[in-house]
């Protein structure tokens, strides 16, 4: 291999790299951001959404320790770490695609926990005195606003007078309440997919570039070994 595809190589895996490595640093600060900023973790208890945040914290760490190590391999022409990159990142890929086979074979036990957690939060709302389980009330009366709905499956699971929260008029200041026709256990549950494919094809994308570097690493390792340069 001449020392232009050399050089070539080796801007293209520097760029990569770097591109890798902000990636992984965003995933880390959303995931960060999200553990502040996480809601509905009173009315999710099973499933509480900070938990994707922790996976988000771990995976963005990795993805940057691994591509820093790839960087600095790369720009030195060091073999030992750029061996220890290739191994490293391909073990993750693995971990990434196995957890992906995960969650796809659990995704209907997550539907049916969510929807057993939701009525629960209810059940806890209306049996609560006035002051009692506020997070859990804040939270539900979020809910409602939010996504204009009234209920889990609808008015009917009250059973008796209607939150201001399920009004469709803003602000509410006619009695009886008029509210919102459709449950709020579909509206919220398409919220949550939303945000879990969003995450997903974030994933895929630094899986995809994370694949490109593994097959561009190869020629330039080859090169390094044959040579014997990058043991220092």
């Amino acid at each position: 291999m001449n020392h232009s595809c050399v050089t070539f190589l080796k801007r293209w895996m520097v760029f990569l790299h770097l591109l890798c490595w902000t990636s992984g640093a965003f995933i880390q600060a959303f995931g960060i951001f999200g553990m502040f900023k996480s809601q509905y973790g009173s009315v999710i208890s099973t499933f509480k959404p900070h938990y994707a945040s922790n996976c988000l914290v771990v995976t963005g760490a990795i993805v940057c320790c691994v591509c820093y190590l790839g960087i600095l391999g790369s720009l030195r022409e060091n073999h030992c770490m750029l061996i220890s990159f290739y191994i490293a990142l391909f073990l993750l890929v693995l971990t990434e695609l196995a957890m992906a086979c995960i969650f796809l074979v659990v995704e209907r036990e997550i539907d049916r926990y969510f929807e057993a957690d939701f009525a629960r939060a209810l059940d806890n709302y209306k049996q609560s005195s006035d002051r009692g389980n506020q997070t859990l009330k804040d939270e539900f009366h979020s809910i409602q606003a939010r996504f204009e709905c009234c209920g889990v499956y609808g008015p009917s699971d009250w059973d008796g007078p209607l939150p201001i929260s399920c009004c469709i008029q803003d602000p509410c200041n006619i009695f009886p309440i008029i509210p919102w026709e459709v449950g709020c256990l579909g509206k919220l549950r398409a919220w949550f997919k939303m945000n879990f494919l969003s995450i997903g094809a974030g994933v895929v994308t630094i899986a995809i570039l994370q694949t490109i570097c593994i097959f561009i690493s190869c020629p330039i390792m080859c090169h390094f070994r044959r040579t014997g340069r990058g043991y220092m």
